[in-house]
């Protein structure tokens, strides 16, 4: 069997009401990171999410690469966007239970990162339960101490935009890939992943449906969803 836990990153958007129900009709609880600046154009698909059982996690407010900020401009990325977090739980009239924590790009802040990691502690930024992942690179890499939430799995649906020349296809391929990434295999007997998907209009309108097609195609093959949870 293959477990694996769903984190959805850049929310919301305009698709992002489509994926919820979607999620919702697999039932399926996903870990969403919010970015402040985009929640905002459209707050009606991030309350949505939050009423229908979402969890969503911090994401910075402007999307920045960390490692090219001061300390205090990435403290003030994350204080931002937990105002903008608090306001969106508190209009959907949902309890704020957890506090998960993903940094854009995976840029955990250079030279700034302990104290990041110690500012996240301080905060009071939940850890997401990661003892099933066995991974020699999870500790490797620390990602075993980190508060933050990093993933095993990229689907990289990012990359389909107009004349990049990547395709459905080739997500597709790197699901059924045996290349090592930051775990194993994604497909193989046995594992448990961190799953990292976007919410992107851009990826929608050129391969709609594409949230759909990418988690029924781990679901044909027997991926069991796990809810998230936490330290």
């Amino acid at each position: 069997m293959i477990k694996a836990l769903l984190t959805i990153d850049d929310v919301s958007s305009k698709n992002t009401t489509a994926i919820v129900d979607y999620l919702c009709e697999k039932n399926i609880t996903a870990i969403m990171f919010m970015v402040g600046e985009w929640a905002q154009k459209f707050p009606d698909e991030l309350v949505h999410a939050l009423i229908h059982g979402m969890i969503v996690g911090n994401h910075s407010y402007s999307h920045p690469f960390f490692s090219e900020l001061s300390f205090e401009e990435c403290k003030a990325e994350i204080d931002k966007n937990e105002e903008v977090l608090d306001r969106f739980y508190a209009e959907a009239g949902v309890e704020r239970k957890y506090r998960p924590f993903r940094f854009p790009y995976g840029d955990k802040g250079g030279e700034n990162k302990e104290k990041i990691q110690e500012y996240l502690a301080e905060k009071g930024f939940n850890k997401v339960k990661d003892t099933m992942l066995f991974y020699p690179s999870w500790k490797e890499m620390g990602l075993d101490k980190d508060i933050d939430t990093f993933w095993t799995f990229d689907f990289e649906e990012y990359k389909i935009r107009k004349g990049s020349g990547f395709t459905s296809e080739d997500v597709i391929k790197r699901i059924y890939g045996q290349n090592e990434e930051y775990g194993a295999p994604l497909l193989q007997d046995g594992n448990n992943h961190f799953l990292l998907i976007h919410a992107h209009d851009e990826t929608e309108e050129l391969a709609p449906g594409y949230f759909m097609t990418f988690i029924d195609e781990l679901l044909k093959n027997g991926v069991e969803f796990v809810t998230p949870e936490f330290f």
